[in-house]
């Protein structure tokens, strides 16, 4: 490989890194055929950001007649309908389809009722051929799994409700 050639290539690869950063990608291949003179293959990834989700603040509501008390050991009910302003609630980052495991044989990685730790992953998002993990923004309970496997998700679409 001639200097010169190298040093197009590194400028190419630099170039690349930019147009990653530049556009907020996560990962960018290309394939170069030289012909005679060699092929060029390049990955250029970085890690995704960790997806964090901030609880909503409460605001103070009108009184209302308090509920009935639950016997200890049984979980008490749901007390909102919307699943987006649960405070435990995990909110898709992006556009994309959802996927519960890494492979169709292999096991969801998780369940309503599995014990998580912060930054287990949850789920994946795909987004432009970009496998995007979400991870567990807080140690919980998986209370709720608001998605099926394949399912279109928009930005903020409820995911999961950690309790």
């Amino acid at each position: 490989m001639t200097e010169s050639k190298r040093d197009a290539d590194v400028a190419f690869i630099k170039a690349l890194a930019e147009m990653l950063r530049d556009n907020d990608l996560t990962e960018v291949q290309v394939k170069r055929d030289y012909g005679e003179d060699g092929k060029l293959n390049v990955r250029v990834s970085r890690a995704a950001p960790p997806v964090t989700v901030a609880a909503p603040v409460a605001m103070a509501a009108p009184a209302v007649a308090a509920p009935a008390p639950v016997a200890p050991g049984v979980p008490a009910p749901e007390t909102t309908d919307d699943p987006a302003s649960h405070p435990g609630a995990v909110t898709s980052p992006m556009v994309g389809t959802v996927y519960l495991q890494a492979e169709p044989e292999s096991p969801k990685f998780i369940t309503v009722g599995a014990q998580i730790n912060e930054g287990d992953t949850l789920l994946i998002v795909e987004a432009m051929k970009t496998m995007n993990h979400i991870h567990a923004p807080k140690t919980g309970v998986i209370k709720r799994i608001l998605v099926e496997d394949g399912a279109a998700v928009e930005f903020g679409t409820p995911l999961v409700i950690i309790g």
